[in-house]
């Protein structure tokens, strides 16, 4: 529905309309769901990746509107910035060497999208937050020429009613204000989809919320923002700003912001839907002409358009999703935590990791979620943003009721999640060779304490230690990134420092 938007203004009786349809399309997904109706169990599962262009000089180039026409597919996308772009892959059944074969589509596609953004002098990066990103990159004229982009943009100004606050310390502190969300480009994740049926919903969203800092933690790779160093895995802090529709006010007053990691573990999909429409006012209030009610009664399926629309206007790093296929609803699970890149290796790394592991905690006779507090989740999410890989997180320990205790992330899932990821991606029938090599590359980040933050982070000091300023410094980290990322060997296994002019020959 995203791409039929078209830019206007709203009035009252929209938003009146609009609130009314919002009730009928959860009263419809709640008669699906009494009705069986939606579909079985296929271990399908999706991925989206979003990309950054940039030129042989390292800065962002604004230009994926002539970069898109020349790839001229439908896999790819623009996003929110004009230096984002979008990659989509089919849908895929868990099992066999499926991890292989979307390592090999993915950099097919990604091959042939660098060659044509090479025709116009950019070049795709994989990478959580661009270092060479400036604050004058980001403004409301670098907004890609999309109406549904500019619209939100407009809505969600209008609701704050006044500059956003980016205020974020870390191993710096950055503070900043931004006349509109442009900021939010920066960020550049992978999402991981995964379809469930409504009675295993809960428990695999449940299991997603339990190690979204784990996989963060393993993951991270936006250790800069505006020249700024800041958390190891800057996109959520900037994600949550940049889209915040409350002054200082509402945020006192406890109203929830629209990018949120939740509050509660959930017994079922409606709890998150129906919760969507008790905190969030609609920013996009669109309409259909479908009647969604009527469609039930009369046996059809209803796209809950104005339910789909408004859910996709409210920012969880686990977020539930209502689709239909071949003219079946379904469920699933979408996965934003992770930050895109460093390599595809890495990226399929983390992808089996969360299959896994999800698989394995979402069976367990007993779930981790009875036995973590939700506030301790939160607080891990937030530690593992902030550190990276030398995380501390809290987790129940082995023993029956012996509460939680803090361990090093390192520790964790080298020696408990690890082994759970494995058996969960057994239990999908993956072949053991995807399942050894793609683990193999988490446990060796666990072994030499490195991601594509710290590989970032190392980087950088080494080129400042060289005699570089800030700025270059930066741009030289982000060249060498491209460089390593394009030969395709995972981020522990890559060289700090820069090769010599004969090095950079070979």
């Amino acid at each position: 529905m995203g791409e039929k938007v078209v830019a206007g203004g709203f009035d009252l009786s929209d938003r009146h309309r609009y609130r009314d349809k919002l009730h009928q399309c959860l009263e419809g997904l709640e008669k699906l769901l009494a009705q069986k109706r939606f579909d079985r169990p296929k271990n399908m599962m999706g991925l989206e990746l979003e990309l950054n262009l940039a030129g042989p000089d390292g800065m962002p180039r604004m230009m994926n509107g002539e970069v898109l026409e020349r790839i001229a597919s439908r896999d790819f996308q623009t996003e929110l910035g004009m230096f984002n772009l979008e990659v989509n892959i089919a849908p895929h059944r868990l099992g066999g060497r499926v991890f292989d074969q979307l390592a090999e589509e993915l950099r097919t596609a990604l091959g042939y999208a660098d060659r044509k953004a090479g025709e116009v002098d950019a070049g795709i990066v994989m990478i959580g937050i661009l270092p060479t990103l400036t604050q004058d990159d980001l403004v409301p004229g670098n907004l890609s020429d999309v109406d549904r982009y500019q619209l939100l943009n407009d809505q969600i100004v209008a609701a704050r009613g006044e500059d956003f606050t980016l205020d974020i310390h870390g191993v710096e502190r950055l503070s900043c204000t931004s006349a509109s969300i442009a900021p939010e480009a920066a960020c550049t994740s992978v999402q991981l989809h995964l379809q469930v049926t409504p009675a295993r919903f809960a428990a695999v969203w449940n299991a997603a919320q339990a190690v979204a800092a784990v996989q963060v933690a393993m993951g991270a790779n936006a250790p800069f923002l505006f020249g700024r160093e800041l958390w190891r895995e800057s996109r959520p802090p900037l994600f949550e700003q940049a889209t915040d529709t409350r002054p200082a006010e509402l945020r006192a007053q406890g109203v929830r912001p629209r990018t949120w990691f939740g509050e509660r573990w959930v017994s079922s999909a409606y709890e998150l839907f129906e919760e969507n429409l008790r905190f969030f006012p609609p920013l996009l209030p669109i309409c259909d002409e479908e009647e969604p009610l009527r469609v039930i009664a009369d046996g059809g399926v209803p796209g809950l358009k104005e339910l789909v629309l408004h859910n996709g206007t409210i920012y969880r790093w686990n977020r539930p999703v209502y689709g239909i296929a071949d003219g079946v609803p379904h469920l699933r699970v979408e996965n934003r935590v992770l930050p895109a890149g460093p390599t595809v290796a890495d990226v399929l790394a983390n992808t089996a990791f969360y299959y896994g592991l999800v698989r394995a905690l979402a069976e367990e006779s007993r779930p981790v979620w009875t036995r973590l507090p939700f506030e301790s989740a939160a607080s891990n999410f937030d530690a593992a943003c902030r550190y990276g890989i030398d995380a501390e997180l809290l987790w129940p320990v082995p023993r029956r009721g012996g509460g939680v205790a803090r361990v090093p992330a390192i520790k964790l899932v080298s020696e408990e999640l690890l082994p759970l990821a494995a058996a969960g991606l057994d239990a999908w029938g993956i072949e053991a060779a995807d399942r050894d090599y793609y683990l193999g590359i988490i446990e060796e980040r666990c072994r030499r304490r490195v991601n594509g933050a710290s590989w970032q982070v190392d980087t950088y000091h080494r080129a400042l230690a060289a005699g570089l300023g800030r700025e270059a410094a930066l741009a030289a980290t982000t060249r060498r990134y491209r460089e390593l990322m394009l030969e395709g060997e995972p981020v522990h296994t890559w060289p700090t420092g820069f090769p010599g002019p004969e090095a950079r020959r070979r």
